[in-house]
């Protein structure tokens, strides 16, 4: 068998096969390769090989290993031992291997760079080195012979690692003396002793006892996904429910850190207590609270104020998010999900040094997140319209399978929590993919917001008021009829259907935004699909008739009201001392204290005053929540590791290849040489390359780019001067940086 080089190989290959091989393997073009030679120590290293073979499936990775194993890193091996080797022929995963020249050569003599046994570690397959002694010697015959426990010994270390400790190995014994499975197998030379604690399982061995081949033959098999079908519409309106669910938690945690911000930690990101308090006022459990968090985060709704104390405040994108439809805001939260280079799954867990990961902190970042986000739901639209996974783990198998050595520890782990994720946010149901999902994955954000609004239930405009004062949104209300309601109620508990209570302090709070008692009572009437409870009205038209009566505005702040009884009375109370209330009119009150803190004040003193507006109707004084700058969107993160190349650049890659080997391998004359750099004589060059002008002679010349990297040209000049020698496929020179030239002899 003739062994060829990479270089030569590469050399020799078709353009058609560099590009693709440029495209695949980005970092091979990068800066660009000066010759073949260059390209192929690149694709040797063994970085770019553990690179190259993340994106490899279970069964291209054991064709590479049987190489290894057959020790194709050493001299060239036939496809047929291969074969042998993993009990079957996998001709189109041997080609991938030649397309990412991870190996090459024809079917009798394949070989790959000796840096791929760096990547796989001295044992690959989980086979030990071949042991010269055993090539001749009757296996089947020496395993017979073999004790059950010494039979089980070889079989553990016939699964691998082929390496074991024992203290068994310190002195050699003879198969007489020997009193243990690993002396007797010492002796009889099935196991190698490698120092005094180690003994090793020789391949020849470790073959057999795996009925000579690498790995089982099912392990060459893409696993099957067992799946479950389903009307895409079922998926679409599950999916539907849990987004709603999943918005009115983000609302109301938005809601929350308007008025009590969370303080951000020392370190940085949300502490346990907050977490803890989140969870218990949203009725949900640290991983929703983590990932409501981490979601309200990267969608750029809250930040982290930049005060002395920072806390975790809602940006001012937090308002016109709130404002939108239902579906707008699922595909904010959407595609922040698909786009967020943070792991959620991850808060909790204890980093190297055991310490807990906090949610929102810098622990949590991991650039390759939406890769790994995306390769899940990639792998769910594989599936028929409707069908869901049956089991999240059969899916961790399959993508196991495709990608064994992509996203290192948490390789599984992130299609756990991607699963689990996705199924909060309404983007699977049923372990299916849903229609807005599916559009989103093709860059279709209206497509995505229309399915998801088709699939939303659609809002409700009628309410069931209950006689115990309780309201029933039985669905999503209208926009309109949501505010109504959320004024002069609070939220008792929410879910598909929303149940309000109206009380004495939500009725007051309606009346303070300027309500009238009439206006809430045509609000039950015409919205209500129940008769009004008649202990409604009157909890309504008393609150109101005790509201207003005594009203306040700002002088800092004033108080006016009609009976002057009312007015002795509040300044006969505490109350009128904390806050300077003087009388300047038998009805009329003022105090140097803001309106807001006057009007708290006289609340927690037993009174129900209103604040008024400068033409004398009520007003709202509740703060709106606190909001900060929102910050600069960070951009699309990339799905991969480096960018991909353009058409345009890897022909430019490839005709810098090209050019060097020719530069390489073409006979020239005289060499001139001169050291590149300022002051250097270049007359001898100018004289070389100005007769080559007036000839129209190729010159081989050798030069230094601005990186300082060395290569070699052969080029036809078409003009010299001004310290630039120009050549016919409109490349530029400068001769300080040209080190030597050569006419092209024919």
């Amino acid at each position: 068998m003739a062994a060829t080089s990479l270089a030569d190989w590469l050399r020799s290959a078709s353009d058609d096969l560099l590009t693709e091989l440029l495209r695949a393997r980005r970092d091979l073009a990068t800066p660009p390769p000066a010759d073949s030679g260059v390209l192929a120590t690149r694709a040797g290293t063994a970085g770019s090989i553990a690179r190259a073979c993340e994106n490899l499936d279970t069964a291209t990775l054991a064709v590479l290993e049987a190489l290894l194993v057959a020790g194709a890193d050493t001299e060239p091996v036939g496809r047929q031992r291969i074969a042998g080797l993993l009990g079957a022929d996998l001709p189109e995963q041997l080609d991938r291997l030649r397309g990412l020249a991870l190996a090459w050569g024809e079917d009798d003599a394949l070989s790959v760079a000796p840096g791929a046994r760096e990547v796989f570690g001295p044992y690959p397959a989980g086979l030990g080195a071949p042991a010269p002694g055993l090539d001749e010697k009757d296996l089947d015959a020496a395993l017979a012979e073999a004790g059950e426990d010494e039979r089980a010994l070889l079989g553990t270390l016939a699964a691998g690692p082929p390496i074991g400790r024992t203290r068994d190995a310190a002195a050699a014994v003879t198969l007489a003396s020997a009193s243990t499975p690993v002396q007797r197998l010492l002796a009889r030379g099935l196991l190698l002793r490698r120092d005094d604690q180690t003994v090793e399982l020789p391949q020849q061995l470790g073959l057999a006892l795996r009925g000579g081949h690498v790995h089982p033959p099912e392990h060459l098999s893409e696993p099957e996904l067992p799946t479950n079908p389903h009307q895409q519409s079922t998926v679409d309106a599950t999916a539907a429910g849990e987004a709603m669910e999943f918005l009115r938690r983000l609302e109301a945690l938005l809601r929350l850190w308007s008025a009590q911000p969370s303080p951000v930690l020392k370190s940085g990101g949300l502490g346990v207590r907050e977490v803890r308090r989140l969870g218990r006022e949203l009725d949900a459990d640290d991983t929703r609270v983590t990932l409501l968090a981490e979601l309200a985060f990267g969608a750029g709704l809250v930040a982290a104020s930049e005060d002395s104390s920072p806390e975790w405040v809602p940006t001012t994108l937090t308002d016109s998010w709130l404002s939108s439809p239902p579906s707008g805001r699922w595909l904010v939260v959407a595609q922040s999900w698909l786009d967020l280079p943070r792991l959620p799954g991850l808060a909790g867990q204890k980093d190297v040094r055991d310490r807990t990961l906090a949610p929102l902190s810098e622990d949590l970042r991991r650039p390759l997140a939406p890769a790994a986000r995306r390769r899940v739901l990639d792998t769910l639209a594989e599936l028929p319209s409707g069908a869901g996974v049956k089991g999240v783990e059969e899916l961790v198998r399959l993508l196991a399978w495709r990608a064994p050595r992509r996203g290192g520890r948490l390789r599984d782990d992130m299609v756990r929590w991607a699963m689990a994720e996705a199924s909060a946010i309404g983007v699977v149901a049923l372990g299916a993919l849903t229609s807005a999902s599916g559009a989103l994955l093709g860059d279709d954000p209206h497509g995505a917001a229309s399915a998801m609004a088709e699939a939303m239930p659609q809002p409700v405009d009628q309410v069931l008021v209950q006689a115990d004062l309780t309201v029933v949104a039985p669905g999503p209300l209208e926009p309109e009829l949501a505010a109504d309601v959320e004024a002069v109620a609070d939220v008792e508990s929410a879910g598909h259907a929303t149940v309000y209570r109206v009380t004495e302090a939500s009725v007051r709070r309606a009346l303070d935004t300027g309500r009238t008692a009439g206006e809430l009572q045509e609000l039950f009437r015409s919205r209500s699909a129940t008769p009004v409870p008649q202990a409604l009205e009157y909890l309504i038209d008393d609150v109101a008739r005790r509201h207003g009566r005594l009203r306040g505005g700002v002088a800092a702040a004033f108080l006016r009201c009609d009976d002057e009884v009312l007015v002795a009375e509040v300044l006969g109370n505490q109350v009128a001392r904390e806050f300077e209330l003087r009388r300047i009119a038998p009805t009329v009150l003022v105090s140097p204290y803001p309106l807001a803190e006057l009007l708290d004040g006289l609340r927690a003193a037993g009174f129900a005053p209103a604040a008024e507006g400068p033409d004398g109707r009520i007003m709202d004084l509740r703060p709106s929540g606190r909001r900060i700058p929102a910050r600069r969107p960070p951009a699309r993160a990339a799905t991969g590791g480096l960018p991909a190349i353009s058409a345009e650049q890897l022909r430019a890659v490839l005709t810098h290849v090209r050019a060097g080997d020719r530069a390489a391998t073409t006979r020239r004359g005289t060499t001139v040489r001169l050291p590149a750099g300022g002051g250097a004589d270049t007359s001898a060059t100018l004289a070389l390359l100005s007769q080559a002008t007036r000839e129209q002679r190729e010159v081989w010349i050798g030069f230094v780019d601005a990186h300082g990297t060395a290569s070699q040209r052969v080029v036809t000049p078409v003009r010299v001067g001004g310290g630039i020698l120009e050549s016919s496929d409109n490349e530029r020179y400068p001769l300080h940086r040209i080190t030597s030239a050569a006419l092209v002899e024919d």
